[in-house]
């Protein structure tokens, strides 16, 4: 039988690992931006940026039977359908890029999302698609 302790010691180097496996899922992802994002939760709910860390990355994005583009284009897709997360979104699509996805691949995404979610929400994911390309200086061939 384990001890109390020795259970209390198992449990924490489970936690410490899920917290390392979140951080570096979210860092291979985001780059620094998804650490700002949990940074500036410190002052207000800094249990909210624990679990972003541990739950979403720790737990479900570094899951392996799923690759990262993988799960960055269907974060795009829905985000986008969802039509209210605009900063998050951008966030994903910036993420999206960082992980190998084509700028063609996460606009095809968000086209998707209109026949599911509507074309305001289409309208809102390629507007913020839009703004991440922008910003990166990402050129996209347009298909007639």
């Amino acid at each position: 039988m384990i001890s109390t302790t020795a259970a209390g010691a198992i449990e924490q180097g489970r936690a410490d690992e899920r917290r390392r496996r979140g951080e570096d899922t979210l860092a291979a992802i985001t780059g620094s931006a998804g650490q700002s994002v949990v940074d500036a939760l410190r002052d207000l709910s800094p249990e909210l940026g624990h679990w972003i860390v541990d739950f979403a990355y720790g737990d479900v994005f570094s899951r392996p039977a799923l690759s990262l583009p993988t799960r960055e284009l269907t974060t795009i897709a829905a985000l986008t359908a969802l039509g209210n997360a605009q900063p998050q979104l951008k966030v994903h699509i910036e993420g999206a890029l960082n992980v190998g996805c084509t700028p063609e691949q996460i606009v095809e995404v968000i086209i998707q999302m209109a026949v599911y979610a509507g074309f305001p929400s289409a309208l809102n994911g390629i507007s913020a698609a839009r703004e991440v390309f922008e910003r990166r200086g990402v050129t996209i061939a347009v298909h007639p």
